[in-house]
């Protein structure tokens, strides 16, 4: 479906009385290097250099060549091969010299040197294609391979025994013979017996050559030579000179012969009576396809009578070279296209030979020589298509092939190649093709431009189904031609905005170059040339990017044009001839530099950045609309404004995978399909989510929401994107949305697909294309205002309120949208939608089954019924439970016993069935039920609703209070119990459950009120002493014996234990005790002293020993995460080969850091055991465990710290009353100690915390999860996440300031 556009050309004449016999490239300076001579009247032969941008050419070396062979008239070149890495060029001659010229000679080396000589004379050479062999074959039939220093490693003789070499036995792969004809066919004949065989009888024509060919990768070379007296014959050599294979015997086999780079055909020419064909051989010498050049008797004997073959360097174009011209076939689906041909200017038409020397790193740049001069061209791989406006986007693609030009509407009939909807026959071959909309009445515009002059095709819009394009006019123009002078050639042609059409001229005359724009009025057919001084024009653009109404001409950088020349050229012709010619902006974005053909050189990097992405500079193809680009690369289809996603369909929208090689042809965007070519040449038809969702939002921007909702259900888009892209307006407009829709059903699919997330934020975030820089503000579209959102009210339930608005006065029509909206609810209001039918009942009872079955469609049946009888409508619920699957035998007899029942009592029956017990006991209450009402209550333990009924009633509700009093305390509320028991008085009990709960001083109070015995009342708070010194809380243990036992030295032991020396030195000053000073506080002290002491010793050298650690595994992991999290314990040091260490399913080499330290290989035999709790179990006790050298130790450390920081901030306080004791009693060097340990303590605290609690581990990963996509895991697996992820995540602990005394000094 691509056409070759001519991008550029330049023409070099030859020096006046020499002749060009031969051409080579320098790649490193694209330039060309030139061999003139020698003749038969000049012996010289000169090599020039043509620079790439220069105009005349630069002598390299000259030398005078005399033929040795009597039967050469001349001696001539038979291969010119350049070397830039050395700068030399090898000329093989046909006498049998091999010559070498040194550009810059080193010390001690000739400038021009023969450095081999074979005295019979040589027939045909090649370079292989690593310029490391050259083969050469001699007038004796051998064939010689010469390393790059030219010492013979082989030397082969071509006998005729060689045609024994291959016995090939033809398959008929392909041929008619061999398809299925049906059970009837009879007389099949073997289809490996050819109907006719070849002898390989030579042609009249055949000139006697013999030509070499290497395959691309070097290893094969196949030489094409005529056995004397049997045939012509392909052989194929290995690169060590052993043969491989003979062809065929074909009948009137030429001497051209081509091997394809790809290696797959080798490309020859067959002449028979009536046709040329090009045949194609494989490297066992089978005959593989063929076409035919489509040349008439005439053309056959004139320029058609010599034929060479050469294919590009990336196979994608032979170019068959004849006598004054070359033509460029193309392949696609099988079928060969001739897409370009080519005239070499010459004064001597027909006497001499043209050639052909394709670059050998860019693929459509080659060089066209014939005597008189050379030529430079560079063509470009382009779509002819048509216009992409939302309104005239047929999918118009022209297809070049010879003087038949195939004209497809790919939105009407997706025709595959080589076929097409329509061919229009040309009077000679074409040259380019235009494809655009006529203004005036919206019909199609093509416009060709051929070896004849230019033909426009009209194409009625209303006919395009019907009728081929119809010629309005053919206008002959000059052409290049030996007797017209000056030449001009047309390369390229466009419409401009007026419909006229514009031609990209090369003008020839007096031997210079200028390019130019002939403007060709549509409707008068009047031409006018103009041409510039400034430059090469290298395309002209019509679909530009920045600007639908301009038509850009595109400088060509190939050649030194000067741009402000070019600049004011472009104005003068626009005020002479009223046109809109601008200059394509540079320097040319690269998205935009592919769509006209240009081929700008990479990078340094050889990258182009999008949106913080690279990709490689060459990027396949691209197809550009107003919301952004399409381009496809070796993976995936991509499409966002500037911005290169990354390759990775599965979780991006703006990505799809698709066959490598695979190429764009053109965009729909009214149906948001893109039509796709793959390899072979077939064409698939796509639609990219991107070029859909923005065709959406277009379409709810323009309030269009019928044609947002019907592209959503057909290409299965989240229909939540109609209210998410414009929230407010679509709440706005649901009254349009349900005129626009109409249909119930398709209404129903909207609502029912309603979920509360945002997809313009999460699902299709990436798909939304940010404004173009190029834009205009005005051409922005009106941005939404931000809808405010009722928190408490989710997405969901507010659609469906508008809805229920809007249609609350169209029941009659959209009742079953009423009651889908009350369904889809979150959660379901199904009361609403069944109150909604049962009020249909007595206003419509005809369409009540048909309510009945849609709701129960929409929710569980079962929970409808449930509902129903809630309703305390048995009507309704009887109706219900005929959809379900219940048995009848079972729900009629429950309805009739429900029906029999008062009103109370079959509510109340009801909400006991459905398990509604707060609703049932009410119903109960009302019936005056009380003992029943206290066994339902104690059933069921809802004494909270029991209380609220009887609030009012006092002795009812003191009865159900006890009971719930006595339930407390049995099941372990003591505190509760405790108040329920005081406030009936019933002290005993309250002090009881007030003991259990560790409540001292209310049982203390309640036993008081009994009155309780002094005995009892002492052993009572005896008991309650000891449980509180149990739960260390000695304060109230001291406060018990001071108050109800006066015992003054065991109150102030427990509370130095405490480290309430303040108060024990209150208890002791206030009840003149100073004996107990010494014996008591400061040993409570000391003791205390010691017992902090340890303690802050052991968190500082926990510290000093935890905190290196952490930073030493945090290091490994920076440095190598895999390993890390592999436990690599060899520490990268190579392990040898053995078989025990090959990879098997419980085991990989790849992966991510989950899948390396977890083993998991994703088959179902070895993961299936490991998806379990009991595994799960062991993970948990391994990160419990924390072991050293595991992939928990970091966390398990870091815990260890937070943990250690919030028992030092425990310690505050009691450290400060201690530091004050000391002090208090004189013990100032012991105080000093505990502030410095502990201030030391709370140091290293503050210290670490920054550091040890940064989420280290996640950001470790993020990259590695962004790339692989992972999930989080689950059961074992999962709790290596969640140490990895942080999902459990620890704030960083505040340490508490530890306040120093000033008296104890710094």
């Amino acid at each position: 479906m691509r056409n070759l556009r001519n991008i550029h050309r330049s023409l070099l004449k030859s020096p006046p009385g020499q002749e060009l016999t031969a051409s080579a490239w320098d790649v490193a300076t694209d330039s060309v290097i030139c061999a003139f001579g020698p003749t038969k009247e000049n012996t010289l032969l000169q090599l020039n250099r043509w620079s790439k941008r220069g105009k005349t050419l630069q002598p390299v070396a000259s030398w005078d060549a005399p033929c040795s062979l009597p039967d050469l008239g001349c001696d001539e070149i038979l291969d010119l091969h350049y070397f830039p890495d050395s700068l030399t060029a090898c000329l093989v001659l046909a006498g049998g010299d091999i010559v070498l010229v040194r550009e810059e000679p080193q010390s001690g080396e000739e400038k021009i040197e023969i450095v081999g000589s074979v005295d019979v004379g040589i027939s045909a050479a090649a370079w292989s294609p690593d310029e490391e062999l050259l083969a050469i074959t001699t007038k004796a039939s051998t064939l010689l391979y010469m390393t790059r220093d030219f010492e013979n490693v082989t030397d082969v003789t071509l006998t005729v025994d060689d045609l024994k070499a291959s016995n090939q036995v033809s398959l008929g792969w392909g041929k008619a013979e061999t398809q299925f004809k049906g059970k009837r066919a009879r007389a099949l004949r073997d289809p490996t017996v050819p109907e006719t065989i070849d002898e390989g009888i030579l042609s009249d024509l055949d000139s006697q050559e013999t030509t070499i060919s290497w395959r691309g990768d070097g290893a094969y070379v196949a030489v094409n030579s005529v056995e004397p007296d049997v045939r012509r014959v392909i052989r194929v050599f290995s690169r060590e000179g052993i043969l491989d294979s003979v062809s065929e015997p074909v009948d009137g086999l030429l001497g051209a012969l081509s091997w394809r780079p790809a290696g797959n055909l080798l490309a020859g020419v067959q002449r028979l009576h009536n046709c040329i064909k090009v045949v194609f051989f494989e490297r066992n010498g089978l005959r593989h396809g063929q076409f035919s050049l489509r040349l008439n008797d005439e053309e056959r004997m004139t320029w058609g009578s010599e034929i060479s073959l050469i294919w590009n360097v990336d196979s994608s174009v032979l170019a068959v070279r004849f006598k004054d011209r070359v033509q460029l076939w193309t392949m696609s689906n099988y079928h060969y296209y001739l897409k370009q041909e080519i005239f070499a200017v010459t004064d001597a038409q027909f006497h001499k030979t043209t050639f052909v020397k394709w670059h050998p790193e860019k693929p459509l740049h080659f060089a066209l020589y014939a005597q008189d001069g050379l030529q430079r061209l560079a063509y470009a791989s382009i779509v002819a298509s048509g216009p992409a406006t939302l309104t005239n986007d047929y999918g118009f693609v022209a297809v070049i092939d010879g003087t038949c030009l195939k004209v497809t509407p790919l939105r009407i009939a997706n025709v595959p190649p080589p076929m097409a909807m329509h061919e229009i026959f040309l009077e000679r071959n074409a040259i380019d093709v235009a494809v655009e909309v006529n203004r005036n009445d919206s019909s199609i515009l093509i416009a060709v431009v051929h070896h004849e002059g230019i033909s426009l095709f009209d194409w009625p819009e209303e006919s395009i189904k019907q009728k081929p394009p119809s010629l309005r006019w053919t206008l002959p123009l000059r052409w290049q031609h030996a007797r017209f002078k000056p030449i001009m050639m047309y390369l390229q042609i466009a419409f401009s905005s007026e419909n006229d059409i514009l031609l990209l001229t090369n003008n020839i005359e007096d031997g210079t170059e200028k390019s130019g724009i002939s403007l060709v009025k549509s409707n008068t057919m009047a031409t006018e040339h103009l041409f510039t001084d400034s430059g090469f024009i290298e395309s002209i653009v019509t679909k530009g990017p920045y600007a639908d109404s301009n038509t850009y001409l595109l400088p060509d950088l190939n050649d030194a044009s000067d741009t402000h020349e070019l600049q004011r050229w472009i104005n003068s012709f626009n005020h002479n001839q009223g046109g809109d010619l601008s200059m394509f902006p540079l320097p040319t974005p690269r998205i935009y530099a592919v769509v006209c053909g240009r081929e700008p050189q990479p990078s340094a990097s050889g990258l182009i950045n999008g949106g913080g992405t690279k990709e490689p500079t060459r990027l396949p193809i691209f197809s550009l609309d107003e919301n952004g680009a399409l381009f496809a690369n070796q993976r995936c289809l991509a499409k966002n404004y500037l911005e290169i996603p990354p390759d990775t369909p599965e979780s991006d929208e703006r990505c799809r995978s698709v066959e490598r090689g695979a190429r764009i042809v053109t965009a729909m965007p009214s149906t948001f399909a893109l039509v796709m070519q793959m390899p072979r040449g077939n064409l698939e038809t796509i639609h990219p989510r991107a070029l859909v969702l923005a065709g959406i939002r277009d379409s709810i921007n323009n309030k269009k929401l019928k044609k947002a909702f019907f592209a959503c259900r057909n290409h299965r888009v989240d229909m939540n994107i109609l209210h998410d892209h414009a929230p407010q307006q679509f709440i706005s407009n649901v009254s349009l949305f349900i005129e626009q829709v109409k249909k119930v059903e398709h209404i129903d699919l909207f609502l029912s697909q309603l979920r509360e997330e945002d997809v313009s934020k999460t699902m299709y975030r990436e798909t939304l294309i940010k404004s173009s820089p190029l834009e205009s503000p005005t051409d922005a579209p009106e941005q939404q205002a931000p809808l405010a959102i009722d928190k408490i009210s989710s997405k969901v339930n507010r659609i469906c309120d508008a809805f229920l608005d809007s249609l609350d006065s169209r029941t009659s029509t959209h009742f079953q949208n009423i009651v889908t909206a009350h369904v889809c609810k979150a959660p379901p209001d199904l009361d609403a939608g069944l109150n909604q039918i049962a009020r249909l009942r007595d206003e419509n009872p005809e369409l009540i089954d048909r309510a009945i079955e849609h709701i129960c469609f929409l929710a569980d049946v079962n929970r409808l019924y449930d509902n129903a009888l809630g309703l305390y409508d048995l009507e309704l619920a009887l109706l219900v439970a005929q959809q379900s699957q219940k048995d009848p035998r079972e729900y009629l007899p429950f309805l009739q016993n429900l029906q029999d029942m008062p009103v109370l009592r079959r509510q109340y029956s009801i909400d006991n069935s459905l398990n509604r017990f707060q609703k049932a006991l009410r119903h109960l209450c009302n019936l005056n039920a009380f003992d029943e009402v206290k066994a339902y209550t104690m059933k069921h333990s809802i004494y909270s609703e029991a209380l609220d009924y009887y609030r009012y009633q006092e002795e009812k509700l003191e009865e159900i209070l006890r009971l719930y009093a006595d339930y407390l305390h049995q099941n372990g509320d003591f505190k509760e119990a405790g108040i329920a028991y005081e406030y009936l008085s019933d002290y005993q009990h309250a002090s009881e459950s007030f003991r259990f709960a560790h409540l001292w001083k209310e049982s203390i109070s309640c036993a008081n009120l009994l009155p309780l015995a002094q005995s009892q009342l002492q052993s009572l708070a005896q008991t309650l002493a000891d449980t509180l010194v149990e739960s260390k809380d000695f304060f109230s243990a001291g406060t018990i014996h001071l108050d109800y036992f006066s015992d003054i030295p065991t109150a102030a032991r427990l509370f130095c234990k405490g480290y309430f020396f303040a108060d024990a030195l209150r208890i002791i000053g206030l009840h003149q005790r100073p004996d107990l000073l010494k014996s008591i506080v400061d040993t409570g002290l000391v003791d205390g002293m010691a017992t902090m002491t340890e303690l802050l010793a052991d968190c500082k050298s926990q510290l000093n020993a935890q905190i290196p650690r952490i930073r030493e595994l945090r290091a490994k992991k920076a440095e190598d995460p895999l390993a890390f999290f592999d436990g690599d314990v060899n520490g990268g040091v190579d392990v040898p080969d053995n078989v025990s260490l090959a990879p098997t399913d419980a085991s990989t080499t790849g992966g991510s850091l989950f899948t390396r330290y977890t083993n998991r290989t994703g088959t179902v035999g070895t993961n299936a055991t490991r998806r379990t709790s009991k595994n799960r179990r062991r993970e948990e006790r391994k990160r419990a465990r924390g072991k050293k050298g595991s992939v928990y130790e970091e966390e398990y450390l870091v815990n260890s710290v937070g943990r250690l920081i919030e028992r030092v901030n425990s310690v505050n306080e009691e450290v400060e009353r201690l530091v004050t004791g000391l002090m208090r009693r004189a013990m100032r060097e012991r105080a000093r100690a505990v502030e410095n340990v502990m201030t030391e303590v709370v140091e290293l605290c503050k210290g670490c915390t920054s550091e040890i609690f940064r989420n280290s581990v996640k950001e470790a990963t993020d990259e590695q999860k962004e790339v692989e996509g992972e999930q989080r895991r689950t059961e074992g697996e999962g709790v290596l996440w969640d140490t990895l992820e942080g999902e459990r995540p620890r704030k960083t602990p505040t340490v508490k300031d530890f306040m120093a005394l000033s008296l104890l000094g710094c």
